[in-house]
């Protein structure tokens, strides 16, 4: 296989790992239980997370990229009620 065929089937595979990661999990919960972005970002803040990017919805559950308590670059699911995290996905290093 040339070196070229072989990068892009290893960015397609990355990027359908992705893809499935976001896919995996549903959140479950009713909008009006649902606690405010901010008071997770606060709590991940307290937490030792050293930034907290951007909190978006996905898949019904709290989508947050930032870098966690390592330094390490995040995408992390919570619950939006509970803030249990439930899925992480996981980047090369």
């Amino acid at each position: 296989m040339k070196p070229t065929s072989l990068l892009c089937a290893a960015a397609l595979t990355l990027a359908a790992g992705t893809a499935l990661a976001h896919g995996d999990f549903k959140c479950d919960v009713p909008k009006a239980e649902w606690r405010p972005q901010m008071e997770l970002k606060r709590q991940l803040l307290a937490d030792g997370w050293k930034n907290v990017r951007q909190v978006k919805t996905e898949n019904g559950c709290y989508e947050v990229y930032g870098f966690d308590e390592r330094g390490k670059r995040a995408e992390v699911f919570f619950n939006p009620k509970t803030f249990e995290r439930i899925s992480e996905v996981k980047r090369p290093s």
